[in-house]
């Protein structure tokens, strides 16, 4: 545990809490909360004293069908006999329980770089190692790189598209390469879906299980904290191969027995509303993003702004020999706003800086994008 990195938005936070006032462009979350149709099934769960008690370790039934539903709609993935829907208390347990049902120690679990950092925290509390290998420019995938990185130890190659932290969004092809690449060496293709809704500009999202014959070797995760606001109530699911039902079924009644029912029903409501629900919400936070991008391109001189067609962050490479953490620090201190410094997303060699903006309103996201511009200008220009 001591080679672990430690979570940055507690240390983030903390700064923030010690300089009032502070605009946070950092944690990503949304700035709505869940449908008021998540909040009416808690009475449905309250008639029902059994509901006290513990419940299915794969979810309750009516979640369960509720999401193949959502997931034949939105994803065109069929639930059959070679697959299998687990709910989780959030994406990241889903994550955790796939490391753990197919790994042994010393495996290796290939993720990009810049990576999700509750990824790599996860692989290396299983006592197995992150391969990483470095996107391209642009922070889409390096087929021929993730190729090379294949050894005997390999067990799976883990994708997040659209993409935490660079607001990349994987085409199709790419895709399908990938899962190609995990049919032929016989290991897993882990794909994270949270911002599964979050594109922009006509991009659209794929998901890989949706590859024909992919059921066996696709692990895929979803999660309602983003779409449907439902951060704190931690409700996520994933699909797997029938094959890991067991192991993950193990695992996951060992670490939670199973997962919050009361959440479960709520999540049960916001389904029921389904995705028109979450792109209102989407259309605004559309218009921040926009809005942020614009303000960024008058620090073009200082930082390259590589396109993001997805999720709600910029992921910026910022022409500067500060440290990372100084110039985070600095933000906070001296212009009262906060972003995330690319250390913790692996990116060590130079200085980055994640931009969330999913989590203000407009007129908030951009008195924080207009500090965040003056401290660059200033800090940076001298």
């Amino acid at each position: 545990m001591q080679s672990v990195q430690s979570p940055i938005i507690p240390v983030v936070g903390e700064l923030i809490r010690q300089n009032p006032g502070t605009i946070s462009l950092g944690q990503g979350v949304v700035y709505y909360n869940p449908p008021k149709e998540a909040f009416a099934k808690i009475a449905e769960f309250l008639e029902h004293p059994d509901n006290h008690k513990y419940k299915a370790v794969e979810g309750i039934p009516a979640l369960q069908e509720a999401i193949a539903a959502k997931l034949k709609a939105d994803n065109n993935i069929e639930i059959n006999d070679k697959n299998c829907i687990v709910v989780t208390a959030g994406s990241n347990m889903g994550f955790t329980n796939a490391i753990l049902a197919i790994t042994n120690a010393g495996d290796e679990i290939i993720i990009q770089s810049p990576y999700y950092f509750n990824h790599e925290m996860a692989v290396i509390m299983a006592d197995c190692r992150p391969a990483i290998v470095e996107t391209d420019e642009n922070y889409q995938l390096n087929i021929d790189a993730i190729k090379q990185a294949i050894t005997p130890k390999t067990r799976a190659i883990v994708t997040i598209s659209p993409n935490n932290p660079t607001g990349a969004v994987y085409p199709p092809a790419a895709l399908r390469e990938i899962s190609e690449i995990c049919r032929q060496n016989n290991i897993y293709h882990i794909s994270d879906e949270a911002y599964e809704y979050f594109t922009y500009d006509r991009v659209k999202h794929c998901s890989p299980a949706s590859f024909p014959d992919s059921s066996e070797y696709t692990i895929s995760l979803f999660s309602l904290s983003k779409a449907y606001g439902f951060a704190s109530w931690r409700i996520g699911y994933m699909v797997i191969p029938e094959h890991l039902l067991v192991s993950v079924r193990k695992i996951q009644d060992t670490i939670l027995i199973c997962p919050p029912v009361i959440s479960q029903y709520a999540a049960l409501g916001a389904l029921q509303v389904g995705r028109k629900y979450c792109d209102n919400y989407i259309k605004s936070i559309a218009s921040v993003r926009q809005l942020v991008l614009a303000e960024l391109n008058n620090i073009k001189n200082y930082c390259t702004i590589a396109p993001a067609g997805g999720a709600f962050y910029f992921f910026l490479k910022v022409d500067t020999k500060i440290d990372t953490m100084e110039l985070v620090e600095r933000l906070i201190r001296e212009y009262r706003v906060a972003v995330l410094p690319g250390t913790t997303f692996g990116m060590d060699s130079g200085c980055y800086l994640r931009v969330a903006c999913g989590a203000l309103e407009i007129e908030t996201a951009a008195a924080g994008i207009r500090r965040l511009v003056k401290g660059v200008k200033v800090i940076l220009g001298g």
